[in-house]
This record gives C-alpha cells, sequence and structure tokens, in this order.
C-alpha cells in the first residue's frame, strides 16, 4: 500500500516529460497492481481479525458467566442483577474487541507509517522533518484528551448498567408496580437514568469534537508548511513535481494512520475501560470456596452447630446470630421457631454454606462443611424454601434440576410425595408442561410443590424446610408430613409458624434475638410457659 502513491508520482513524471505511451502504460501497470494487492491482503486480515473477534467474544462470555454462577451469595447481594447482564450484553463485546480490532488497526498503521516515513525520507528529508513537527503536538494533545475519555467512558458504562437496573426491577416486580399505581413513578426514575446517561454521552462526545477540531487545524497547519517548502524546492530544482505530489499523498497518508493510530488508542481506553470490570469479576475468589474434597460413601446426617457467630458481609456490624449451639441428628425433625428476624433463615443459609460463619463452625457428622466436595454437600443437603424459584422448562426439567442420570419413576415418585402428582396429571402435557420464566404459568401453591419434589427427589441425608408449605392451602402439607416422617435415619430442619406443623417436631429450638432461648419436645415447652408458649398464643 506504501508504494502507490511513489508509482503515483511516477506516472506524473512519466507523462510530464512525454516518455511515451508504453512507459506511461507501465506506470499505470505498477499503480494497477500495487492497489489490488494492497485490497487483497486488506480483505485477508479484516476478515482474519472478525473472525477471531467474533470466537474471542464467546469464549469471555463463557468464562465470565462460568465465574460469576460460582460467587458467593454476599457477592450477588453487592451486585444488580442488571449490572451483571450489562456487563455480559455490553462491556464483553467491548473488551472483546481490544485484540481484534485495536491492535489490528494499531499493527497496520504503524507498519504503514514506518513505510510512507522510508518513502518520504527519499524524496525529501527536509520536508519530511517538518511533517513530523505534527507528531510531538499531536501527542501532547492526545495524552491530555486520553485521561478526560477513559473517566467519562468508564461514567458512560456505569449509567447504561444503571438504567438497565430500573428496567429490570420495574419488569421483575410488575405486580408491585401496579399494585401501588407505580407506572408514573417508573417512567419517572427510567427517564432520570436516561437523561444522567445521555448527560454523559453529551458531555464525552463534545470533548472528542474539540479535541479533532484542534487535531484537524494542527494537521492543516502542517500541511501549508509542507506545501510552502515544496515550492521551494521546486524552484531550487531538488525535487519534481512528481516527486511533491507523490509526497503530499505520502503525508496525507501518513497523518490518516497517525490518526487511525490515535483513534485506534482511544477506541483501546474504551474498551480497556470495558474490560476493567470483566478482570475484575474473572479475577475475584469467592469468600465462600468450592475446593472441599471429602466425599464420603455413607453419610449419617448429624449437624453440629457449634458457638456459631454470623454478620452479613453487607452489615458486618450487626451480629444476626450469636454463639448459637445445637443439634440435627438422624431420623429426627428439629424445628426451629422464633419471631421474624430472629435468625432461623440464616441457620438454613449456613447449614447451606451460602455463607461462613464468623465465628464458631457448622459440622456435618464431625466435618465442617467447607471440606465437602460441593456437587456432594448439596447433592445430600438439600433445601426448600418459603419463596421457591422455579427456571424456564418443563415441570421434569425442574424436579430434575442438577441432576444428570435421574429416572423418570424417581421423578412421579418425588412428585407423589410432594403433593404434585395430581396436578401434574391434570394438565394436557404433564410432565412437559412449561412451567415459564420464573414458573409464572403455575400458582403459587404448584411452584412450592415442584420445589419440594426438586428437594425430595434426590433423597437427601438432610433436608432443610424452611417455610416450605406457607402457600399450600388446607391439609395440603399432609404428603409432605407422611414423607418426612416415613423418612428412616434422615435428618429434617424444619423452620415453619404452623403450630400443626411444630407439634410434629421430635425437637424444637427456640431462636431469640440470634440466640437459643430454649430447646426440648414440643410438649415440655409448652408446658414451660416461655417463649415458645408465647409464640403458639400468637
Amino acid at each position: 500500500e506504501t508504494s502507490v502513491p511513489y508509482c503515483t508520482g511516477k506516472a506524473l513524471d512519466v507523462l510530464r516529460h512525454g516518455d511515451g505511451p508504453t512507459a506511461f502504460a507501465t506506470a499505470i501497470g505498477f499503480v494497477c497492481l500495487a492497489s489490488a494487492s494492497s485490497s487483497l491482503f486488506a480483505g485477508c486480515r479484516g476478515s482474519l481479525f472478525t473472525f477471531i473477534m467474533a470466537r474471542l467474544t464467546l469464549r469471555t462470555r463463557d468464562r465470565l458467566f462460568s465465574g460469576l454462577v460460582h460467587q458467593d451469595l454476599a457477592f450477588f447481594q453487592q451486585t444488580t442483577a442488571a449490572d451483571l447482564a450489562s456487563r455480559l450484553a455490553t462491556d464483553v463485546p467491548l473488551a472483546s474487541r481490544v485484540v481484534p480490532f485495536s491492535v489490528n488497526i494499531a499493527l497496520r498503521n504503524l507498519g504503514k507509517v514506518l513505510g510512507l516515513s522510508a518513502f518520504m525520507l527519499a524524496l525529501s528529508p527536509r520536508l519530511t522533518l517538518l511533517a513530523l513537527l505534527e507528531v510531538p503536538l499531536a501527542i501532547v494533545a492526545r495524552k491530555i484528551y486520553n485521561a478526560r475519555y477513559q473517566m467519562l467512558q468508564q461514567a458512560v458504562l456505569d449509567a447504561t448498567a444503571g438504567t438497565g437496573m430500573v428496567v429490570q426491577e420495574a419488569i421483575s416486580s410488575i405486580e408491585t408496580v401496579r399494585a401501588f399505581a407505580g407506572e408514573e413513578e417508573e417512567e419517572r426514575r427510567y427517564g432520570q437514568a436516561l437523561t444522567k446517561m445521555l448527560g454523559l454521552r453529551d458531555q464525552r462526545d463534545m470533548e472528542k469534537a474539540i479535541f479533532l477540531l484542534i487535531r484537524r487545524a494542527l494537521q492543516l497547519a502542517v500541511q501549508a508548511l509542507v506545501l510552502y517548502c515544496g515550492h521551494q524546492q521546486l524552484r531550487e530544482g531538488t525535487l519534481t513535481a512528481g516527486g511533491l505530489i507523490a509526497f503530499i499523498l505520502y503525508q496525507n497518508n501518513a497523518g490518516s494512520s497517525v490518526q487511525a493510530l490515535a483513534y485506534a488508542y482511544g477506541d483501546l481506553l474504551s474498551n480497556v475501560a470495558a474490560a476493567h470490570k470483566i478482570f475484575d469479576y474473572l479475577d475475584r475468589e469467592p469468600a465462600v470456596g468450592t475446593g472441599g474434597t471429602s466425599e464420603p460413601a455413607t453419610l449419617q446426617g448429624h449437624v453440629t452447630f457449634q458457638h456459631v457467630s454470623f454478620a452479613y458481609p453487607t452489615r458486618p456490624e450487626h451480629l444476626v446470630l450469636q454463639d448459637v449451639s445445637f443439634e440435627l441428628r438422624p431420623g429426627e425433625v428439629t424445628a426451629l421457631a422464633g419471631l421474624n428476624g430472629s435468625g432461623k433463615s440464616t441457620c438454613a443459609g449456613l447449614l447451606q454454606r451460602f455463607y461462613e460463619p464468623t465465628a464458631g463452625e457448622v459440622l456435618l457428622d464431625g466435618v465442617p462443611l467447607r471440606d465437602y466436595k460441593h456437587r456432594y454437600l448439596h447433592h445430600q443437603v438439600a433445601l426448600v424454601g418459603q419463596e421457591p424459584v422455579l427456571f424456564s422448562g418443563s415441570i421434569r426439567d425442574n424436579i430434575a434440576y442438577g441432576l444428570e442420570d435421574c429416572r423418570e419413576e424417581e421423578i412421579i415418585a418425588a412428585a407423589e410425595a410432594a403433593g404434585a402428582l395430581d396436578f401434574i396429571s391434570a394438565l394436557d402435557q404433564g410432565f412437559d408442561t412449561d412451567v415459564g420464566e420464573r414458573g409464572d404459568q403455575l400458582s403459587a401453591g404448584q411452584k412450592q410443590r415442584v420445589a419440594i419434589a426438586r428437594a425430595l427427589v434426590r433423597c437427601p441425608t438432610v433436608l432443610i424446610l424452611d417455610e416450605a408449605t406457607s402457600a399450600l392451602d388446607g391439609d395440603g402439607d399432609v404428603p409432605l408430613q407422611q414423607w418426612v416422617q416415613s423418612g428412616g435415619d434422615r435428618t429434617v430442619l424444619l423452620i415453619t409458624h404452623h403450630p400443626r406443623m411444630l407439634e410434629k417436631a421430635d425437637r424444637v429450638v427456640v431462636l431469640e434475638h440470634g440466640t437459643v432461648a430454649e430447646m426440648g419436645t414440643p410438649a415440655e415447652l409448652a408446658a414451660c410457659g416461655g417463649p415458645y408458649s408465647r409464640l403458639l398464643q400468637r
């Protein structure tokens, strides 16, 4: 590509000196050959880097998502889902452009500048030095601009993620929005987020326009100086007309290449701003690791809370549990009772190893939970929460979620034990019925039964029921009670406000303000007239 202006200048000199049609045709042939070669090489190079960029984007998204789903729950409490979705959808493509796009442009134009400079020096060293005056001035202007641009670009990316957060909250909570006539409030919030993003973008683009204006004015001033000095060399006879035209073409190409290098550097800064957040996520080690290796062939299911204290990472100064000690024995149903906020669900979360205790230890068969293999632990310890979450897909897929080889008879048995088989059988597509996004095609009670079946199909050694029957009507929890009572040596932790369920427990642990207030059998505690009795009276 760098030879095209040189061949063009030679062709003009041939035409000016009247060397004949053959010499002129030869010169034009060299121009065409150089142009065709340049176009072919540019097309191959562009296709290669586009191919690389598409695969790099896919691989980066895959690695980022893999890293995110392995993070601890504290990370997700501090980072919104909309922000993470924005990083995956917007920031990853920007970051993936660094190597295949920015580096491609940088290497191409750096090679052009070096080649063009060599031709320019061969034509006129004096004019080359004058043309190079532009470089240090452009570097200073670019350095000042880049510092501002990187800061504004990061602010734009954060503001874009903020708009996504407003949309995600409004859509995922649309029933609450509708119930409180909050449509106009959500419109106002989204409008404010868009206005903030637009203001930052306008500021970024305005500063870019000013920089480009200064950059172009500098370029024109240097070109005018080169023309003036080139005219002097023509009069002196040290440069031909074709040589001057070739030099001007080289100078324009070199200026365009330097400008492209500057653009590539600015684009690189933009991409680095996006990549910075992504690499932070990729490099982040979860506070609750999954590196345990213990995987015993048999597990009794003896759980011990040993002087456990805990504070959530978002509020480290507030202890939710303080020196809590109790046991869950195989073959027994142990109920956790207490008012809202007493720490019952926190105990369930610690037993599921969603968090690490601030102090103390949670043991399973005398072994700290962290020592167990991650998949093994969550196969042996199953949780059914108060607000079950289903995934888009069939009922069968949701019941067998996380299990690779789950037989049809096991799924049916779990659905029957959860009291879900009757309503599933009544559906047109049975177990193949699509539950919709987050299970929205099912009622609250149906979702809860499917979630119970999802836990029961694992035949867990330790089963945690955290208000697991709150959405069931009347005697809807009878099948689950029967399954629990026929569980043999299974360990069951029951968290409930229902007196009927509490009476089925072998032992009750009562929590007050994050401490164990009393424990014993339901009959013993009811006769004592203590906190448990007061809970029953409520």
